[in-house]
């Protein structure tokens, strides 16, 4: 069993460009810890994969993040995302399509949530809310979208108490991969 920490300890940053590059390690850590288990089990190789191109992620303009730390400096949770381009690939993903309406995509419509994770220790405590929070706190798109694996029914449960709903469902990460619920929250 996990031991819960004390989550009032924390502290949340939210970081962009230069500042959200030099913490990539801290952002790696937490999302290797995060989804090494089920029913993600990703790999060494997966993350390096992954954090390949979080430096010019991270570097463009629009890019936002959200990193919690404990006193001691230990990162213990992160999120982070960007506006959709108008010819963001996201919708392609979805083997149903979905209507033109909710397609349309002009830069500054929808912001996409990249990742949410929180160290194990710290789960259960609010911390991925008050990150999910900081990380929207004066966003100025009309809504957030996010992909999910169905099997993390503890993600899909915040989000959907959160305001998401679900959408549809995409494979992210290719077309052999699994199926990940779409969900979408309208901000306005």
């Amino acid at each position: 069993m996990t031991q819960q920490r004390n989550v009032a300890t924390v502290a949340i940053e939210r970081v962009a460009g230069p500042v959200a590059a030099q913490a990539t390690d801290a952002f790696r850590l937490i999302y290797a810890d995060a989804f090494a288990g089920p029913p993600y089990y990703e790999t060494e190789d997966d993350v390096t994969a992954a954090f390949r191109r979080f430096p010019a992620v991270a570097a463009e303009p629009a890019f936002r993040a959200a990193l919690a730390r404990t006193e001691d400096g230990e990162p213990v949770g992160m999120a982070y995302g960007r506006p959709q381009s108008p010819d963001t690939a996201w919708w392609d993903e979805l083997p149903e399509p979905v209507a033109a309406e909710l397609r349309r995509q002009d830069g500054l419509r929808t912001f996409g949530l990249m990742e949410l994770a929180v160290h194990a220790p710290w789960r259960g405590q609010g911390l991925a809310r008050r990150l999910h929070e900081t990380l929207l706190d004066g966003i100025e798109t009309d809504r957030v979208l996010l992909n999910v694996h169905p099997d993390s029914t503890a993600a899909s449960a915040a989000y959907r108490s959160w305001g998401y709903r679900k959408i549809g469902e995409a494979h992210p990460l290719g077309p052999a991969a699994d199926l990940h619920d779409v969900m979408l929250l309208d901000l306005r």
